[in-house]
């Protein structure tokens, strides 16, 4: 199988290089901490970041649905550039 066909078949889905709302993870590749303990690539603490492999489905809810609220992170930067 091809890489084109495979995101085809996937519709892009978990792709760090875009940071989509289908992919478990918040994370898009870009890890930076500077000045605090917050990544500006995905907004998680670096305890969520750390322990995320770990968490209940539950507590992952409750993190998106908090990094969502904030939307300072790069992610929603991206998604927003990419809507327009």
């Amino acid at each position: 199988m091809t890489s084109t066909s495979n995101k085809s078949e996937q519709g892009g889905a978990n792709s760090l290089a875009v940071g989509d709302d289908a992919s478990d993870s918040p994370c898009i590749g870009v890890c930076t901490t500077l000045y605090d303990e917050i990544c500006q690539g995905c907004g998680r603490t670096l305890n969520e970041v750390s322990n995320w492999v770990f968490f209940s489905q539950e507590e992952k809810d409750s993190v998106w649905k908090r990094i969502r609220a904030d939307g300072t992170a790069m992610r929603f930067q991206r998604q927003a550039k990419e809507s327009n």
